[in-house]
């Protein structure tokens, strides 16, 4: 729907999609939320010749109307960049420098996935938030993407962050919402349990692909990543994508209490819960606060995540689990 010629096509959609059939593709459709009216009319007809796959930059909560159109005739998949699983080992720290998205993480020199990133996010904001009829100043919106990444693994506060910027916390927020329904943003949601503990009620913040973390930082390469005061969260961001892509879910958690217990990551599977702390260090070792969660929380495993490469357990509920194994966390949930 990028293009002014296949747009021009469907100035009559209705005519031009029903005499379709097989599987029919259509890109960037965020661009074109009319045709979710058109899709509902296509999908209702008997036998059902054609089926439809469209692609999208944008959450549907961002596409107005979508969730109301198409109820109980869609399927929603979210996609994201390269992951663990698609690249040899030996690319694991390009992967985490360079992030995901297929052009940075392919292009030829370190200055050139640079290079890609910086005209990704030029691009985003100037062209493809204005396309969803979004009206924020490119340069604002900039701004607070590059505080949000210094928050990079931390609390919310939106007042914290609208004193900051000279904004409403309702101004805040909403920035906040757009990044996470165009997939730059996670929002990793607290978990709360019936304890007399007082829980932490806000959620984390982490950007979604480290490449993109890394250009607002201003860290070109793997050299000044080493030496970054946010190394630590980036590590457990890029961690965090990895996990729940190995497990293809979106239903994960965060645990902490005002006391300073925490769990990184909280998931169920089969009626029970699970746990994934994530931690760089050569040698981590059980902390009060890991004990505390398999306890108040009545996890049936948990696993710490960190880049060594051995995997070993430290107690019968707990497992060091290198980075590189984490494709096997789907299995490990089934024992």
């Amino acid at each position: 729907m990028e293009s002014p010629v296949d747009r021009h096509r469907l100035q009559n959609p209705e005519l031009a999609l029903g005499s379709l059939s097989g599987l029919v593709i259509i890109d960037e459709i965020q661009l074109v939320p009319e045709l979710f009216g058109i899709l509902r009319v296509l999908a209702d007809r008997p036998g059902q010749p054609a089926r439809f796959l469209v692609l999208g930059s944008a959450s549907p909560h961002i596409i107005k109307r979508i969730s109301e159109t198409l109820a109980g005739r869609i399927e929603f998949v979210d996609l994201s960049g390269f992951n663990l699983a698609e690249i040899s080992p030996e690319e694991r720290d390009r992967l985490w420098l360079r992030g995901g998205f297929p052009r940075s993480f392919l292009a030829g020199s370190e200055a050139d996935s640079l290079a890609w990133r910086e005209g990704f996010i030029r691009t985003f904001l100037e062209r493809d938030i204005p396309q969803l009829g979004i009206t924020i100043p490119a340069t604002a919106m900039r701004r607070f993407w590059t505080m949000l990444s210094h928050l990079h693994g931390q609390t919310w506060n939106a007042s914290d962050l609208g004193r900051s910027m000279g904004l409403s916390d309702k101004t805040v927020r909403h920035y906040l919402d757009i990044l996470t329904g165009t997939y730059m943003v996670r929002q990793l949601q607290p978990w709360h349990e019936n304890l007399k503990k007082r829980q932490i009620k806000s959620p984390k913040i982490y950007l979604r692909d480290t490449g993109l973390l890394h250009s607002l930082l201003n860290i070109p390469g793997m050299e000044e990543l080493w030496a970054h005061p946010r190394l630590g969260a980036s590590w457990e961001g890029f961690c965090l994508e990895q996990v729940v892509a190995a497990l293809n879910t979106q239903e994960v958690y965060f645990w902490a209490t005002q006391g300073g217990a925490e769990l990184d990551l909280l998931f169920f599977s089969g009626g029970r819960r699970f746990g994934v702390e994530f931690k760089f260090n050569e040698a981590p070792k059980v902390t009060k606060s890991m004990l505390s969660a398999l306890a108040d929380l009545s996890l049936a495993h948990l696993w710490v995540v960190y880049p060594g490469a051995v995997r070993y357990a430290v107690h019968e509920k707990i497992t060091m689990l290198p980075l590189a194994e984490i494709a096997g966390l789907p299995a490990e949930i089934l024992k």
